[in-house]
């Protein structure tokens, strides 16, 4: 099995186990919210320290296997269920951050990278919805995630594969690159914000399953669509058309905007690795916990409900934002 497509099916493994995890077991807990912040806030904001230790380290699939076999140990923990939601988050992260380096250091193209981070939306959506199914076998998350981890640590025996080729960590920021960095920041948090009431369709009898298709689709053809057209085109096309369809009637056109803002998650984390290239992992994990912020609204139960026009002016802002933290495609050619 060639190593994108691994990482990518790990991914799907990865989230699915986690869903399974806090909807199976955790949920039925009496403090679930209190370990669902913990969880996310493991998952996504320690994503950063991670992705830094990544770097340092320089042994990507090492660190993504670790963090596997953590998520498994996670099933085992059930019993203590702020604890069994601590290791499955710092699992996720190390997941996340040692695939996400790896795939980076493995192209120049964001194709790759849209691939890798496009079947975690499917794997949560699997794992929440048959997490009664799973959890009936509960030896079978820590079966899949060792399995993962097996796998992932044969990778290194491939011609080539035992090196992560990581730059040299270094923090070392020009000053004309924190406005940038600091609105792609700016641009993931939003959509973490937007994605919990923005793209809410009413459509009846909709499966549940199509706009977590329309999602993660979205990601990786934002990938691609980036290699072809260049990130600046890319952005304009997705976000400009995705904020004209949000003043439409909730409906068809909802899902196909929720695909086309989707599109710039590789977008973003590309360009983010690109401005921080001694610090991929810490750029990929910084990125990672602004999806941490935007969902602070969400666990303070503080979401707002805007009319069509104002989700329309926010996805904008959206673009305007991502427009200032992309390069100019000559600037990097």
């Amino acid at each position: 099995m060639k190593k994108p497509m691994l990482l990518s099916s790990a991914h799907f493994g990865v989230d699915m186990c986690c869903a399974a995890l806090f909807f199976g077991f955790l949920g039925q807990d009496t403090h679930w919210w209190l370990s669902m912040v913990f969880y996310n806030a493991c998952a996504f904001a320690l994503q950063l320290p991670l992705g830094l230790l990544a770097d340092k380290l320089d042994h990507n699939l090492p660190f993504a296997a670790a963090g596997c076999l953590l998520i498994g140990v996670s099933f085992l923990l059930r019993n203590v269920p702020l604890l069994a939601a601590i290791a499955c988050g710092i699992g996720n992260g190390m997941f996340h951050v040692g695939g996400g380096l790896e795939v980076l250091n493995s192209s120049q193209n964001a194709a790759p990278l849209g691939v890798f981070v496009s079947p975690g939306a499917l794997g949560l959506y699997v794992g929440t919805v048959y997490a009664s199914v799973i959890i009936r076998f509960s030896w079978l998350p820590l079966l899949i995630m060792t399995v993962f981890a097996i796998l992932l640590t044969c990778m290194l025996f491939l011609p080539g594969a035992q090196a992560s080729h990581n730059a040299p960590l270094s923090l070392s920021l020009p000053k004309e690159e924190a406005l940038p960095l600091l609105c792609l920041f700016l641009v993931v948090a939003l959509r973490s914000f937007l994605g919990s009431k923005a793209f809410r369709t009413e459509l009846p009898n909709l499966p549940g399953c199509i706009p977590v298709l329309a999602l993660a689709l979205g990601k990786a053809a934002g990938g691609f669509m980036g290699d072809r057209l260049g990130l600046r085109t890319s952005a304009v096309l997705s976000l400009g058309v995705a904020s004209v369809l949000l003043l439409l009637p909730r409906g068809y056109a909802t899902l196909i905007a929720l695909f086309l803002f989707n599109m710039t998650m590789p977008l973003t984390l590309f360009e983010a690795a690109r401005r921080l290239p001694g610090a991929k992992g810490g750029a990929f994990g910084l990125l990672t916990c602004a999806l941490f912020v935007g969902m602070i609204p969400q666990f303070v139960n503080l979401s707002p409900v805007l009319p069509a026009f104002g989700w329309a002016g926010l996805a904008l802002l959206s673009l305007g934002l991502l427009m200032l933290g992309l390069r100019k495609e000559n600037a990097h050619e």
